[in-house]
């Protein structure tokens, strides 16, 4: 499938001086699709890098849509880790007439990057582009988890026109059903209603509060190791690091707690797809959001090019396996344990039927401290949410 029709190049000199060569900088190293080049060659990239121009439904920032030139901007400054990196820049997706077709070619430049084996690294834009990512696995026939960094839930009311608020709606009625999972990391309870948080218990839906979490970062690590997609939306970071969001808040996540986020999501082999979203340069201050965002960024690549490939989908000898019985519960479960990384995983029986629809999502990301608790015969609140919702 030719995906260069849905994608109009950069002035890349907007971005770098053409003057001075720098060798290790992301400037130099990305392949990018400029007014002065062909289309990229998409052959042994590893990530490509989308903005979309899209605010059409943005909730109330309007702005948002000029966010990835001026990430760019400080991302091309950067240097390169101590990796050898495949990247490729392709552009901004072309607005469309309608919205409907700007999420149309959404859906299928991402589809046709994940059935090549590369990952995009998507620059919004409204967090509703999330939608269109989500159908892109629908083109693919994947059942898969979604996680969202993000204050509110998104979920909006039935009454309520759709936008960057309600997307999660969106996709929940949206059939056929390709959602498996939904995790929220780091809303803010006074922007939530109740009803909101009920009807995600319902559905056996991952929340966790913003003090939660940052009590203890480590354990955001096997949330995000469960995402096939990530939604990232700039707005749970607080004002003082990342003002520039019209809807940005004083609470939320420090600079340096949402780059360690992205980093643990790039180490995550299962995660195919990234996006941020809802940075708006009209609101910055210095550039000082479109900056973060570069670092962002550039954790999320170099957690990438630090994958340990240890997802144990087969029993070998890379892992060790634990089987720990419940006592009063009739329950044994079973972890396991990377040698590669030291990183856990649960277990969950799931019914024969089931258990082929659902075979990527029944083998669980955990941490050592599900383990402890298990060997003190209390059963995990993720293995328990995760057998609810499988039987």
């Amino acid at each position: 499938m030719d995906i260069s029709i849905y994608f109009e190049p950069i002035d890349k000199d907007i971005f770098i001086d053409p003057t001075t060569f720098r060798p290790r900088k992301l400037g130099d190293i990305i392949h990018t699709y400029t007014k002065d080049s062909i289309f990229p060659i998409l052959e042994n990239m590893d990530i490509a890098i989308i903005g979309i121009k899209e605010e059409r439904r943005a909730y109330n920032n309007p702005g948002c849509s000029l966010s990835a030139n001026y990430v760019r901007k400080h991302l091309y400054k950067l240097y390169q880790g101590n990796y050898n990196s495949k990247i490729v820049d392709l552009g901004n997706i072309k607005s469309g007439h309608s919205i409907e077709d700007t999420y149309f070619a959404v859906s299928s430049a991402i589809s046709e990057l994940i059935q090549c084996n590369i990952l995009p690294i998507i620059i919004g834009g409204s967090q509703d582009l999330t939608y269109p990512n989500y159908l892109a696995y629908e083109n693919l026939g994947q059942i898969i988890n979604i996680v969202s960094v993000d204050s509110h839930f998104d979920i909006g009311n039935a009454d309520e026109d759709f936008n960057s608020r309600s997307y999660l709606s969106k996709i929940i009625v949206h059939q056929p059903n390709f959602l498996f999972n939904f995790t929220n990391i780091g809303y803010q309870t006074y922007f939530v209603d109740q009803n909101a948080i009920d009807l995600m218990s319902k559905m056996y839906f991952d929340t966790y509060r913003l003090g939660v979490v940052r009590a203890n970062m480590e354990e955001v690590e096997p949330m995000v190791r469960n995402a096939d997609l990530l939604s990232f939306d700039i707005s749970s970071i607080r004002q003082s690091d990342a003002p520039g969001n019209i809807n940005a808040t004083p609470n939320g996540f420090y600079g340096e707690e949402a780059c360690q986020i992205v980093r643990y999501a790039g180490l995550s082999d299962k995660l195919t797809s990234i996006g941020f979203y809802e940075s708006n340069p009209a609101y910055d201050r210095e550039e000082q959001t479109s900056h973060l965002l570069a670092q962002m960024i550039w954790y999320f690549i170099e957690g990438f090019y630090n994958r340990k490939k240890d997802f144990p989908l087969k029993a070998n000898g890379d892992y060790l396996k634990y089987r720990v019985n419940i006592q009063n519960h009739n329950q044994e479960i079973v972890f396991y344990k990377s040698k590669k990384s030291d990183r856990w995983w649960m277990e969950v029986p799931c019914i024969g039927t089931l258990n082929i629809r659902y075979e990527r999502h029944h083998l669980i990301p955990c941490s050592y401290s599900d383990y402890q608790s298990a060997c003190k015969n209390e059963i995990p609140d993720r293995w328990w949410q995760m057998y609810k919702k499988l039987i």
